[in-house]
């Protein structure tokens, strides 16, 4: 696939989340929770996790903000069901990776699937954050989740 297509397709998800971002909703006693703000655009994400047998098996995400922001949010909801903490923390790594080093190694391409097309926003320095934004707030969650500290 040309560079131009693969730019266009990837251009076509990250519009698609942000105009109808998954797993939108609330969660009723969820075994994690997280929250972040970026002060500095007005950018907000709330994130909820149900655990079974250690993996997540339910989402919820509430984002407001930039496009960037809920395309974001929408694609690590999505990322998540199914995976053990240990894959969400590896996977929140590669993601890191790539947006702030632009680099990923071969063998982490796949696991970031659609997330990858968020891989463009490293050319707008100032919107990396916004990209980030839901990522920092599930490292938080996780980190306080391990420390005892319930939502």
């Amino acid at each position: 696939m040309a560079s131009d297509q693969l730019d266009e397709l990837y251009d076509k998800v990250v519009l698609d989340h942000s105009r109808s971002p998954r797993k939108s909703r609330q969660l009723d006693d969820p075994d994690i929770s997280g929250r972040a703000v970026n002060p500095f655009c007005g950018d907000e994400i709330d994130l909820e996790l149900v655990l079974d047998g250690g993996r997540v098996a339910r989402v919820g995400l509430r984002s407001k903000g930039c496009a960037i922001n809920r395309a974001s949010g929408s694609l690590l909801a999505e990322a998540l069901e199914g995976r053990g903490l240990e894959e969400i923390e590896a996977l929140s790594e590669s993601f890191r990776g790539m947006m702030r080093e632009g680099s990923v190694p071969d063998s982490d391409l796949e696991s970031l699937g659609d997330l990858r097309a968020l891989e463009g926003v490293r050319q707008f320095p100032v919107r990396i954050k916004c990209a980030l934004l839901s990522w920092s707030a599930l490292r938080d969650a996780i980190d306080d989740y391990r420390r005892g500290q319930r939502p």
